[in-house]
């Protein structure tokens, strides 16, 4: 079978370089098997703040860099599913622990009766987006609407390598139930605008990705966002990308009083955002705005209403230098922040990250306002920048921000933990002891039950992290971390690549921690099984294998140290521990020997292994009074 030529070299180049503004650097794509679409929207929308309806125009710009002919193509409905009878609607009516943000409970607290809320609403109140015309390269394209999907066959293919251009007419309404997106949430912000443009569906090495909206999170192609909005002037918008009118309408330079002798009844506002993968805004008319350097980095900006109790808007203030120490955290942990600004606005039903921006709710306690927030802008890394499929790996996102989020709050809120982690593995552990647990390989929307979803994509998300760092060494760690945003930055990783990451810092083999923690729910529980004079026998009783890190004590009093490697590693992390000899998977049981009288024994003295049984982890037992 012979390749065209421009075939081939789509296969071997697959990345464009990407300029993301003036001031930053264009961004290097190394070459690899890789490639990736390319979707730029131009759009502009009127916004009736009376009935929360706007119409819309959108162009993309579609580059297949694939190198298939796509014959077919998806677009995401997000408002859709904010109707009576939508897939959202029945899973809220189907699950053991809906949501309740989105229910009520009609029963009592020991016996519910969850309601949907999304049931109830009237015509009204419900969420929609309506496409009125869709045109390729100017010929009008039939569509079929399933929920909140839109599928569109294509009489001729987008061949390999070509760029065409999609123009749509559209209008949406926007839902009175607050779940991310949504009208009037229970703070008073009028307008939280996510998901709510229709978004061209994601096709990579695994073809199309066109989940429906049930209730998790997203996935999308990276591209350049032109926006316009145009609405009642009282209103101040924040959201992605950088204002290219403030002089024009006012914002942020002019006082209030020449703002509302401007003519006529509404503004335009008019964004452009480099290089990203979704585009939100958030409007109120009560918004205070302020800004902060962040010296060497991007702009923030704070929105948040000025009718908050006076303790939250003390809080707003001081949470704001504490937001320039995260975002130089991250940078310097993670990887540089690649955009001019980050609006952190006060929106939305409890906390989620967008492109440059996160809505938050705003009536919080300090400690809860900078946690949330750290929580949402180290996202920007992990969900925004690598940008995984949050659908099908969502412990790489929810997860791994747990993670630096943890170590980034213990650093700058100056919190004294031994572990900063030790929430996240208490969450794990219960949960595998729970019953419910299901692999990290399941679909978002697949859980038996919510509580399962947040435990295994935050608590065992952020422990596949962490436990990494024991098994490869934590120096070693935070250079996978780098290497790991640095190659893959702007490319949508997988769970491979993470840890071939890992293995190309450390030198070890590490695909069996990739399969069992995150592809079983095969647990870990080893136990100190004997101690006879100078000789200590453990056990493996788990199913997961594991290096070891042992603490003794001798009788003497003095202690010592020792690490047994696990076999299918191939080799040691960095460690000032005794080195014995290595432990094979199959073996049930390992027996050392030490060079003086033993007293006491501890695995893992640090809490460092997830592992689900502690009380068997210590000889002798410790009994409780």
């Amino acid at each position: 079978m012979k390749l065209k030529l421009s075939t081939l070299l789509m296969l071997c180049i697959t990345f464009f370089s990407s300029e993301i503004n003036a001031q930053n650097p264009t961004i290097e794509y190394k070459t690899n098997q890789y490639w990736q679409q390319q979707a730029d929207y131009t759009m502009a929308i009127d916004m009736d703040v009376k009935s929360y309806q706007f119409t819309g125009k959108q162009t993309i710009k579609y580059t297949n860099n694939s190198p298939d002919d796509l014959y077919r193509v998806y677009y995401h409905l997000y408002f859709n599913a904010f109707q009576p009878g939508s897939e959202m609607d029945a899973r809220l009516q189907s699950i053991k622990d809906p949501d309740g943000r989105m229910v009520n409970n009609q029963g009592t607290k020991e016996n519910p009766i969850y309601v949907s809320r999304i049931s109830k609403l009237k015509n009204n109140e419900i969420g929609y987006i309506n496409v009125s015309s869709l045109k390729l390269n100017g010929k009008k394209l039939d569509f079929e609407v399933e929920g909140t999907v839109m599928i569109v066959d294509l009489e001729k293919p987008i061949k390999a390598g070509k760029t065409v251009e999609f123009d749509m007419k559209f209008e949406g309404q926007v839902p009175e139930q607050i779940r991310r997106s949504g009208r009037n949430n229970k703070e008073g912000v009028a307008l939280s605008m996510t998901q709510w443009y229709p978004k061209l569906a994601e096709y990579d090495t695994e073809g199309w990705h066109a989940d429906p909206y049930i209730g998790r999170e997203f996935y999308g192609v990276w591209g350049n966002f032109d926006v316009k909005i145009t609405i009642d002037k009282d209103y101040i918008i924040g959201g992605t990308g950088n204002l290219q009118n403030a002089d024009e309408i006012g914002y942020g330079y002019i006082s209030e009083e020449k703002v509302k002798k401007k003519k006529g009844k509404t503004n335009t506002w008019h964004f452009l955002a480099p290089n990203v993968h979704d585009f939100t805004w958030a409007a109120d008319k009560d918004y205070i705005h302020d800004t902060m350097q962040v010296p060497n980095g991007p702009m923030l900006h704070f929105l948040y209403k000025k009718d908050l109790p006076k303790e939250n808007l003390e809080n707003w203030k001081k949470m704001q230098p504490k937001t320039v120490e995260l975002m130089q955290y991250f940078s310097t942990h993670i990887g540089n922040y690649p955009y001019d600004q980050y609006s952190v606005i006060q929106g939305g039903d409890g906390g989620m990250e967008y492109a440059m921006s996160t809505l938050i709710t705003g009536k919080r306690s300090f400690g809860s306002l900078v946690g949330v927030t750290a929580h949402e802008l180290a996202h920007t890394w992990f969900q925004f920048l690598l940008a995984t499929n949050e659908a099908k790996h969502e412990w790489m996102d929810e997860g791994f921000t747990s993670y630096i989020s943890a170590l980034a709050m213990a650093e700058i809120m100056d919190y004294r933990k031994d572990n900063p982690l030790s929430g996240s593995y208490r969450g794990y552990i219960n949960l595998a002891n729970s019953g419910y647990e299901q692999p990290l390989t399941t679909h978002a929307d697949r859980y038996n039950i919510n509580r399962a979803y947040g435990s295994a994509a935050y608590s065992k998300g952020a422990v596949f992290m962490s436990q990494l760092g024991y098994i490869i060494g934590e120096e070693n760690l935070k250079t996978t971390i780098k290497k790991y945003f640095n190659d893959w930055a702007f490319k949508h990783p997988k769970p491979i690549d993470i840890v071939r990451t890992a293995e190309r810092v450390s030198g070890l083999e590490l695909d069996w921690y990739l399969i069992d923690f995150a592809q079983t729910t095969n647990t870990i529980d080893y136990a100190v099984k004997t101690v006879n004079g100078n000789k200590i026998t453990l056990e493996r009783i788990g199913l997961m294998p594991m290096p070891l890190d042992l603490t003794v004590t001798y009788i003497d009093g003095s202690t010592e140290n020792f690490y047994i490697p696990l076999r299918m590693m191939r080799g040691t992390k960095p460690t000032s521990a005794t080195v014995k000899e290595d432990w094979a998977w199959a073996f049930p049981t390992y027996t050392l020997e030490t060079s003086k009288t033993v007293q006491s024994v501890q695995i893992d003295a640090k809490g460092e292994l997830a592992d689900v049984n502690k009380d068997n982890n210590i000889y002798p037992l410790v009994k409780e009074d």
